[in-house]
Order: structure tokens, then C-alpha cells, then sequence
């Protein structure tokens, strides 16, 4: 099984309200970093086209 390391938005600072992202065995994995139990797993693609719509600008208005 290959696993890589968490990794968070550089925009997170230091603090650690944040998600982290992975990949492993072809999916990508996302979780709370204060919450490190729960993970959400999702299809590349899946992610791929949240990323696509976030810099869109499609959910802004749930801010």
C-alpha cells in the first residue's frame, strides 16, 4: 500500500484549523487537522473538480 504525508494549504499558517490532503492507493483522503480520526476518501477526479468549482468561485456564497 503506498501512503503519503498530510498535507495542508500553506494559507493554514501555523494553525491547526485546517484540512490536510493525501493521496493513497489511487484516492485522495481529506481530513480536519484537529480531528485526525475521521477521514473523507474521494476518486481523484471527485477532487479534481471540487478544486475546479472552489476557484471558480461557485460556493462563494456559503461563505
Amino acid at each position: 500500500m503506498h501512503q503519503s504525508n498530510w498535507q495542508k494549504s500553506s494559507f493554514s499558517s501555523s494553525s491547526d484549523n485546517c484540512v490536510e490532503v493525501r493521496t493513497m492507493d489511487g484516492l485522495v483522503g481529506l481530513r480536519e487537522s484537529d480531528d485526525g480520526e475521521l477521514i473523507l476518501h474521494t476518486a481523484t477526479s471527485t477532487f479534481a473538480g471540487l478544486l475546479r468549482t472552489i476557484k471558480a468561485g461557485e460556493l462563494d456564497h456559503y461563505a
